[in-house]
């Protein structure tokens, strides 16, 4: 026998998505897509060593590396290079304009200036507080709603830094080299992406079998929203323990549900067990099949759903979440 439980969300989950606006906190660099390119100097990692790249809603921060040469550095603001906060020296910085598009300039000690955005009169100008793309640009790196960057920037001695093998000007050379960099952070729909998004956590659910579960499906009912692009997505956190801990039947450990967890008992995770990953139904209606292995045998259970549209589009609304599941 199977079960569905229908949650009600419609006024909660639309008051998150129309006050919350934009979700856009500091977002550091997927750990394997994580390179640009450039055909001189060849690949340029923006994830590590050093702790890598961070992007937040003005800038971004840190510094990436030359493969080929792991001491050649790409500072991207002058507060967190390498050597510490030079800004007293030099003042640079790649800026974020809040939804993806970047500007301004990076340093590296060999090659020197590189510029984020730019045409054939010129790079970035300062403004006294951050940097400007100048009009109709010709070049300029952006981050989309999905945290792929896309893209080039210009260095005036090894010339073009690609950030995506789907970048515009080439076409998709993914089939012959696939890389990009992609960031936690996400910028706007002009870049194909998601302008507007929101998310909400719900209560936790006791399905009331001591010995656990089978989950079989999410499903979310309600309207898609029309206009552009939106998407509605979960991940599902399941443990025996009502608290979320990982050590039944004491349940003691005070681990709770989410926080730092990256998957096991207690974390809200996708399709592959991780929090990398999603469940995403193709429609209201449609159910996402959730993963045996990482949420049989389990008691209690949460979700987290993520809502995203274009700035232009008209939200979606979910009015109903149903967890099908088997004793």
């Amino acid at each position: 026998m199977t079960r569905s439980l229908s949650l009600k969300l419609f006024i909660t989950f639309f008051l998150v998505v129309a006050f919350l606006g934009k979700v856009a906190l500091a977002g550091g660099i997927d750990t394997t897509d994580r390179w640009a390119w450039n055909d001189v100097a060849g690949w340029i990692d923006f994830h590590g060593p050093g702790g890598g790249v961070n992007v937040v809603n003005d800038r971004i921060k840190n510094y990436g590396f030359f493969y080929s040469n792991s001491t050649s550095y790409i500072a991207l603001d002058c507060q967190t290079t390498p050597n510490g906060d030079i800004c007293s020296s030099v003042n640079f910085f790649v800026s974020n304009d809040g939804e993806g598009r970047l500007a301004g300039w990076a340093w590296n000690n060999a090659y020197g200036w590189i510029s984020f955005c730019g045409n054939t009169s010129g790079g970035s100008t300062y403004n006294g507080s951050t940097w400007v793309c100048p009009g109709s640009p010709t070049y300029q790196v952006t981050i989309d709603g999905h945290g792929d960057f896309h893209g080039w920037a210009w260095n005036d001695v090894i010339g073009w830094i690609s950030f995506n093998c789907n970048n515009s000007g080439i076409g998709n050379t993914c089939s012959t080299s696939n890389y990009k960099v992609n960031t936690t952070w996400s910028g706007g729909s002009d870049f194909g992406g998601i302008g507007l998004s929101g998310s909400l956590e719900s209560s936790t659910y006791d399905t009331g079998v001591s010995g656990g579960v089978a989950f079989n499906s999410i499903m979310w009912l309600g309207t898609s929203g029309t206009g552009g692009t939106n998407i509605v997505k979960f991940r599902v956190a399941t443990a025996n323990c009502a608290g979320g801990e990982t050590n039944p039947p004491g349940c003691t450990s005070q681990a709770g549900w989410g926080g730092s967890k990256t998957s096991g008992d207690g974390a809200f995770v996708g399709s592959d067990g991780t929090s990398a990953t999603y469940y995403q139904p193709s429609g209201p209606g449609t159910p996402a099949a959730i993963s045996a292995v990482n949420h049989n045998n389990k008691r209690y259970f949460r979700y987290r759903v993520f809502l995203e549209k274009d700035t232009a589009a008209t939200s979606p609304v979910v009015r109903d979440v149903i967890i099908n599941w088997s004793p």
